[in-house]
């Protein structure tokens, strides 16, 4: 069972990575002041790298920036493993559970009690987790005699019962919840009925770059002179890279020099079960509607450093996901002009200030850019 809320001082705890998430559990410190006292001892659970997947490098991330502020005697980390085998974890991770098996989230509470843990940090999305809705780790937090602090990457509009149960019992068991978007605090007030005393909004955090030349890094991906639309990350259907591909005939009829990127490799989970059925489709789009030497496939997991040089390179970045579940995304606040889904979070543009333009699957209308007409999707359509 968690602590009362009154466990946690009303002092700011702040951890900054330069190149990554930003997260805290109060408000910001005057930097005149002395540095808080942290817990003695913090155990981060969450997917870590070399996983490959979005939670793992933020969770990582976020222990490189715990590390540099506070040093590396405190902290430890318990990823979760979605492969039998593991992975090749560093120093740093001192136990792992195994995703589908209850006794392993049970024997990982056992570990953090003995060991004198003084606060958990929980990285939550419901994919992570085993069971229904990822309720596994429901068995964790019960054992649990320390603080938690949970991170919520996503927060749903319409759960479904599972999901609805889980984050209710998450919102229980943590002594703070942390948010990354207006919308997901009001969210988690009005459907998953949690105080609002009890949530900390923090967005998300984006790297630290210098700004140079955009034609030093086309060169690399061969685009020099091009107009670079790019989306990356791991590649699934729910992408909805197919979209910006049909739309690709439209725009070039009008601006040639176009070049869409897209980057990454296929999510492992996806590759695991169905193949890369899904580049292969993308890749035959290209081909039948024309498009196919506009159309750029980097198939690698890309790292922060190579995720630089492609967010250096782009003129445009795209995210034309086919679900509105997810309210937040770190890579929108990277760039100077985006596109993307209607999601409910980015349509306030409550963290970020670049001019955008967004996906409305429910209306046609064309879409205005700098007062330039770009282009107009059938399915969806693009707005202005």
């Amino acid at each position: 069972m968690a602590l009362p809320i009154t466990v946690f001082p009303d002092r700011l705890l702040a951890v900054a990575p330069s190149s990554s998430p930003v997260q805290t559990v109060s408000a910001v410190r005057p930097r005149s002041q002395l540095k808080p006292s942290l817990p003695s001892r913090i155990a981060v659970v969450g997917n870590y790298l070399p996983r490959q997947c979005g939670i793992a490098t933020f969770t990582t991330d976020l222990c490189a920036a715990i590390t540099a502020e506070y040093g590396t005697a405190r902290l430890l980390a318990l990823p979760v493993n979605d492969i039998e085998q593991g992975y090749d974890y560093p120093a740093r991770v001192r136990w792992s559970l195994a995703q589908d098996d209850v006794k392993s989230y049970q024997d990982a509470a056992e570990f953090l009690n003995f060991n004198n843990i003084d606060m958990v940090c929980l990285q939550h999305e419901y994919g992570i987790f085993g069971g229904p809705a990822g309720s596994h780790i429901l068995h964790l937090l019960r054992g649990l005699k320390m603080p938690v602090v949970t991170t919520l990457h996503t927060v749903l509009r319409e759960p479904d019962p599972n999901q609805l149960m889980v984050m209710e019992e998450i919102a229980e068991l943590s002594d703070r919840l942390i948010v990354m978007s207006q919308l997901s605090s009001q969210f988690l007030q009005e459907i998953f009925k949690v105080p609002g005393s009890k949530i900390d909004m923090v967005p998300h955090g984006v790297p630290d770059l210098p700004f140079l030349d955009p034609n030093f890094y086309k060169d690399r991906f061969g685009v020099e002179g091009k107009a670079v639309l790019l989306t990356f990350g791991l590649l699934s259907p729910n992408k909805g890279i197919e979209n910006v591909i049909q739309a690709l005939p439209q725009i070039l009829s009008k601006h040639s020099n176009v070049a869409y990127i897209v980057a990454g490799a296929t999510h492992p989970h996806i590759l695991r079960h169905e193949g890369d059925k899904y580049r292969a489709s993308l890749q035959a789009l290209a081909r039948e509607v024309g498009v196919e030497s506009h159309v750029i496939f980097h198939d690698r997991f890309v790292s922060p450093e190579e995720m630089a040089e492609f967010i250096g390179a782009a003129d445009i970045y795209i995210t034309p996901y086919r679900y509105e579940a997810q309210v937040v995304s770190g890579t929108l606040a990277t760039f100077s002009m985006v596109i993307s889904p209607a999601f409910l979070g980015q349509r306030k543009s409550e963290n970020r200030s670049p001019p955008s333009a967004f996906l409305d699957r429910s209306k046609s209308r064309r879409a205005w850019i700098g007062g330039e007409t770009v282009s107009e999707f059938k399915t969806p359509c693009l707005l202005g």
